[in-house]
């Protein structure tokens, strides 16, 4: 598809035409064009399938450490002591109140997010019961991220009016391992495939700065296009003190943009979505919003420090973007790209 003599404005242009970048292809442009040269490239393909629009999404910690599995990241995990705070499942009153707030704040999703590699029956109930209450009283739309789910438990979630469902695959399927053993990757992907059959819209990307290469991380943005995820978050490594990667460096700016204009020409259409490590980007990655990211975790998240609604809210002001459908509300954009 791609030759030495081609540019990446002309990849760019072949990509808004049709062509999309494939598995086996060469892709020495991704590393080796200038990361201006390359972000404009993903500036034209963001601006032509994402047009204006920034999904904003937040979440909340429903339940909190305590992790039975061992990545290497996490502070949750109960094979590290990072001082994290530890707490059951929340009431489902705490957190509608806390969606509310969202809703009100202008946001474009909700998610409870679960420590654990799945919720046991009981708290899987109270999980319903919140999205339940949730669904009834407001409007905006709804994610969960509770683990590895059945395709019965799926179909439970799928009937009290969530739409999405976030599972992370974290990394290339070589450098799985090195970060996770008491789950595979073949666990994650199999996840992802029973929640997409069940209808779900999938949210999957990964976290960078952990060790792997650059390899991995084309691997990984090709592993998720070819699952067809339609939202893929980019987390940066912020280590955490007490986890088994709390000595790695972080990682640049430069190297973090880079990973997004790659991310957004092997995944034209998704939603690429800044997630933590914001904080190590410039006036809290202003500038990603037009280089390729076209969505945003937004005010509190989990372990790591992120970017308030309100300053999330000005960014795109004063980009000339917001986070508002055709119809002036802050609504689902999960799919508006291949509906061009």
């Amino acid at each position: 598809m791609y030759t030495k003599n081609i540019s990446a404005k002309d990849i760019a242009e072949k990509i808004i035409n049709g062509d999309r970048i494939k598995r086996g292809d060469d892709l020495n442009f991704l590393l080796q064009t200038p990361l201006e040269e390359l972000q404009e490239g993903a500036k034209l393909i963001q601006t032509h399938f994402c047009g204006n629009h920034i999904d904003l999404c937040t979440i909340i910690n429903g339940k909190s450490g305590r992790c039975g599995e061992n990545c290497k990241y996490c502070a949750q995990a109960a094979c590290y002591k990072t001082g994290i705070e530890e707490y059951d499942f929340l009431s489902k009153e705490e957190i509608y109140r806390h969606a509310l707030i969202n809703q009100n704040a202008g946001v474009n999703r909700f998610s409870i997010v679960t420590s654990g590699r799945a919720l046991n029956n009981k708290d899987f109930e109270k999980a319903l019961d919140a999205y339940k209450m949730m669904k009834e009283r407001l409007t905006i739309d709804l994610c969960a991220s509770h683990g590895i789910l059945s395709r019965e438990q799926f179909k439970r979630l799928k009937m009290t009016g969530v739409t999405s469902y976030h599972h992370n695959i974290e990394t290339s399927k070589r450098f799985f391992p090195y970060i996770c053993t008491s789950h595979t990757y073949e666990d994650r992907i199999n996840t992802i495939k029973i929640a997409q059959a069940e209808g779900f819209c999938v949210c999957s990307g990964g976290i960078i700065g952990m060790g792997e290469n650059w390899d991995d991380r084309i691997d990984m943005a090709i592993s998720l296009h070819e699952l067809g995820i339609e939202s893929i978050p980019i987390n940066a490594l912020m280590p955490v003190k007490g986890t088994a990667l709390e000595n790695r460096e972080q990682l640049g700016a430069d190297e973090i943009f880079r990973t997004i204009a790659i991310f957004r020409y092997i995944n034209p259409t998704a939603n690429i979505r800044l997630a933590a490590g914001r904080k190590l980007l410039p006036k809290n990655g202003a500038m990603a919003f037009i280089y390729g990211a076209s969505a945003s975790i937004t005010g509190d998240m989990l372990t790591t420090s992120g970017t308030t609604i309100i300053e999330d809210m000005e960014i795109l002001k004063s980009l000339g973007l917001t986070n508002k459908n055709s119809t002036g509300n802050a609504g689902s954009t999960f799919n508006k790209a291949t509906q061009k």
